[in-house]
């Protein structure tokens, strides 16, 4: 596969998150200045789950199609976070350590959103993750434009 079709797969996995992010702005604003409702709660639960699944399916694209090579095993999204975070003979690292360090809570709180009930989420827990959300996510972007600039022919 061309480095142009690796291109446009993560830019559009970058569009899908910055759609779904602006839809939930509103949201993620108000809960901000209020502590959010078991609905509201259940919501920005959600925001967080697809955030992170948006974020491993770009791993994973790249994981396809430069590495040849995706992680299996009971760890094997923490093993294609790290294997994201290594450089390789075929590319460079896709993102640092330090934005590894920050989104490695959200695929946490992934696993714990796929495996409970939405009754016992906890504002406390969650609000570490909403409150720099957006910020993590332009970190990331930047990483990743960084890293398709490489690419680009």
């Amino acid at each position: 596969m061309s480095h142009e079709r690796l291109i446009e797969e993560i830019e559009f996995e970058i569009t899908l998150i910055n759609t779904h992010l602006t839809k939930y702005r509103d949201l993620i604003e108000e809960s901000r200045e209020r502590e959010p409702d078991l609905i509201q709660l259940t919501a920005l639960a959600s925001v967080v789950h697809s955030f992170y699944n948006g974020i491993e399916r770009i791993f994973i694209i790249v994981s396809k199609r430069l590495d040849n090579e995706i992680p299996d095993g009971k760890q094997w999204h923490r093993e294609l976070v790290q294997q994201i975070t290594s450089g390789t003979s075929k590319r460079n690292a896709v993102i640092s350590e330090s934005t590894k360090e920050k989104i490695l809570p959200y695929l946490a709180f992934r696993h714990f959103y796929r495996h409970s009930y939405s009754y016992v989420l906890s504002w406390s827990e969650l609000r570490s993750l909403i409150n720099p959300l957006e910020d993590i996510w332009e970190e990331v972007k930047s990483e990743l434009r960084e890293f398709l600039d490489e690419h680009r022919e």
